[in-house]
């Protein structure tokens, strides 16, 4: 965990002049919603128009691009992996402006909502339904915070992906 601290704070120093700061999404994000898993990278979601500027600096840092669409990139130096999500839809435009900003120990950095972490995982579990982890982190997410989540917006989004059985199946599962 130690090298994952590490390399959050480093990126923070060259996110600090972007456009819109990144939010901490992924594994990293379920711990600042009291949910703890072990995690190998660190995940962002950033806006869209910073992606060439990103792109170019995580180069300079000495990552090496694996994969890079207009919906993602994925870097990776030595074993520290790096993740981003661009924000370029209006749901996820206003995920990113809504992150909340959190001291950490590893420096002043926006987290993701607990709501909008889940729409991001229900995305990766729709997109990949192998990513079973996804379904698991869903879900202790609903476990983690009963009473706290906004069960309307999550409907939402699971109608979205036309899975509202799977919303349904989930928040009985918590409750049970």
């Amino acid at each position: 965990m130690a090298s994952l601290v590490e390399q959050i704070k480093e990126a923070l120093v060259a996110f600090a002049g972007l456009q819109t700061p990144p939010a901490l999404i992924g594994g990293l994000a379920l711990a600042a919603h009291n949910v703890v898993r072990a995690t190998r990278d660190v995940d962002f979601l950033v806006d869209s128009d910073d992606a060439d500027r990103l792109h170019h600096l995580l180069l300079e840092m000495g990552y090496r691009c694996i994969h890079r669409s207009a919906d993602a990139a994925n870097y990776l130096r030595g074993e520290e992996g790096l993740d981003l999500l661009y924000a370029h839809r209006p749901i996820a435009r206003h995920l990113l402006a809504d992150a909340d900003e959190r001291e950490t120990p590893m420096g002043r950095l926006r987290v993701i909502s607990a709501e909008g972490l889940v729409a991001f995982k229900l995305q990766g579990y729709v997109n990949d339904p192998t990513r079973t982890r996804d379904r698991d982190d869903i879900r202790a997410l609903l476990r983690a915070h009963p009473d706290s989540l906004d069960l309307g917006e999550l409907r939402e989004y699971f109608r979205l992906f036309e899975r509202e059985d799977l919303f349904e199946e989930l928040v009985h599962e918590a409750r049970a």
